[in-house]
């Protein structure tokens, strides 16, 4: 293999293009919605870099519009998947072999082709699929072209860690892919988290499978062949769409799983960690499990803080997105102080917002999901309309006749182990225990054990050292912590992404730390003189 040190050089984040009415980027978008919007695109399995089409036929629905189909797709079956382990395995020797500034530079040109010709085409079936406004989808795109870029200069700093050398000999690091194939399952609420977990392993020589989710195939299956224009050759990713289950189970039965990367639920998460240790006996190595599980993010409010900056950053963490990021806040602690003017604050944000579809470009909020989704959102809201520990003081509001939609919704709550403080529910709905000011101790426990989740939360006050206490006592509730700022917003390169406990391994997407987990290091050492004097040696 060769390992040649050269790197690339650390890269600028994209511009976020701000889509202003009446701005040409607009149009173009617009354009490109309104195309989408009328056609049906057939999706089908990618295998060996040919199109499978398996003629078992499933439909995508427009989450804002849900009885507007967007894509029919054909679903991958035990055979296929087969299929798609063998040309991993193939396509393996020769892409591992091959020189890592040459799939630096597909990565590379993927970015250019994402961020310049696919532009459109691209956040116009985010939006669609996803339910993403402008704002979202742009921000998605972007963070996906960095995830591209930063990916390539990571790995050629990875490649230049190499050991001390000595006299009369050679001291080497060679940074192997993995023995097998890596099966990539990917989330629906970010195409750049979809690349990603492909990517990162094929930046450094491995192959994969992937099952995207079936709420995201329409971007995902665009984005796949805009891998294949770059020149990624045939076998390198093998896209499969289908059943879970089907598609999990065939390739953990498999002798060459190499490793699995995963962002999704913890449940789910929780099987594959299972099924992989029921069959650790059968592989031809210890498959690397990396995952990106769930999250009851919080916001903890200390009495110094500025009530109108906890108001804007518990509005945005909570509702950007319908609240469907993992990083979303959905829990919430503040002092009865500052509790009026913070709830008044999200509240004068809330009547600003415009909740709907998303070819209007004023609605902040759109759908959630799927029905799935909605029904245990709704659920939620009807279970505190009837409890006697918790209130809606704001929002509340369900609908599902034409889409799928949530309205921000805003719960008080006594009962500091609530359902809806404990609970993931993935929505737009945020819930604040209100304590006492000179209860803040005993409410940093009750954030500290509350939740069996790590991934994100966030401190607000003035008080530094209080916020710094804070910080410290709450080190193992959150792998991505911030200081007065909202729990979601984590930038490829700035704020390396992951969380631990059940929130998932803490393998940090966008960074170096990532791209470590899908090598396997061979030390080389090379006498250049042998010796032949025994004495002094053993």
């Amino acid at each position: 293999m060769n390992n040649s040190i050269a790197t690339f050089p650390v890269p600028q984040n994209e511009p976020v293009k701000n889509y202003a009415p009446g701005t040409q980027a607009l149009k173009e978008l617009d354009a490109e919605l309104k195309r989408q919007s009328k056609q049906i695109v057939e999706i089908p399995l990618i295998i060996d870099g040919r199109e499978v089409k398996t003629g078992d036929i499933g439909k995508v629905v427009e989450p804002n519009d849900h009885k507007h189909v967007i894509a029919k797709y054909h679903k991958a079956g035990e055979k296929d998947v087969k299929m798609a382990i063998a040309a991993a395995m193939k396509a393996h020797e020769a892409w591992g072999e091959t020189d890592w500034r040459v799939r630096a530079s597909i990565l590379l040109k993927a970015g250019e082709l994402i961020a310049g010709k696919y532009r459109e085409k691209i956040n116009a079936s985010i939006m669609l699929g996803q339910s993403k406004d402008i704002f979202q989808s742009e921000i998605d795109l972007c963070e996906l072209v960095d995830f591209l870029r930063y990916n390539a200069a990571f790995a050629g700093q990875i490649y230049a860690m190499q050991p001390k050398p000595d006299a009369g000999m050679i001291n080497t690091l060679e940074y192997r892919p993995l023995e097998g194939f890596v099966l990539a399952v990917t989330p629906f609420n970010f195409s750049s988290i979809d690349s990603n977990l492909n990517m990162s392993p094929v930046m450094m020589g491995n192959t994969t499978l992937w099952k995207p989710s079936s709420t995201a195939y329409l971007s995902n299956y665009y984005i796949m062949q805009v891998f294949m224009e770059a020149g990624l050759p045939a076998g390198v990713v093998n896209f499969l769409p289908g059943k879970g289950s089907v598609i999990g189970n065939a390739a953990v039965a498999s002798k060459d799983l190499g490793g699995i990367h995963f962002t999704g639920s913890s449940s789910t998460f929780n099987g594959l960690w299972k099924s992989v240790g029921m069959n650790i006996d059968h592989y031809k190595t210890f498959p690397r499990l990396v995952g990106e599980t769930g999250g009851k993010d919080f916001i903890f409010v200390h009495k110094s803080a500025d009530a109108d900056a906890v108001a804007n950053a518990a509005f945005c963490a909570s509702f950007g997105y319908a609240g469907q990021k993992c990083s979303a806040c959905s829990r919430m602690y503040c002092p009865k102080s500052l509790w009026d003017s913070v709830l008044k604050g999200i509240k004068k944000r809330i009547g600003e917002a415009k909740v709907g579809g998303i070819m209007d470009h004023n609605n902040v909020v759109n759908a959630v999901i799927d029905e799935a989704s909605f029904d245990k959102i709704a659920a939620a809201i009807e279970f505190v309309k009837k409890s006697k520990d918790g209130k809606i003081v704001a929002g509340g509001k369900h609908d599902k006749s034409v889409g799928y939609f949530i309205y921000p919704t805003v719960i008080e709550t006594s009962n500091p182990h609530f359902k809806t403080m404990e609970e993931e529910l993935f929505g737009p709905v945020l819930t604040v225990y209100v304590y006492d000011d000179n209860k803040l101790d005993k409410t940093l426990e009750l954030c500290e054990s509350t939740s069996p989740y790590g991934l994100t939360g966030s401190v607000f006050g003035n008080d530094r050292l209080a916020c710094e206490d804070i910080c410290r006592k709450l080190r193992y509730c959150a792998g991505n912590f911030y200081i007065n700022d909202k729990t979601t917003g984590a930038v490829v390169g700035y704020q390396p992404f992951g969380g631990s406990r059940a929130s998932g391994t803490n393998d940090k997407a966008g960074s170096m730390l990532n791209l470590l987990r899908w090598v396997t290091v061979r030390a080389i050492k090379e006498v250049l003189v042998p010796p032949t004097n025994w004495k002094g040696t053993i």
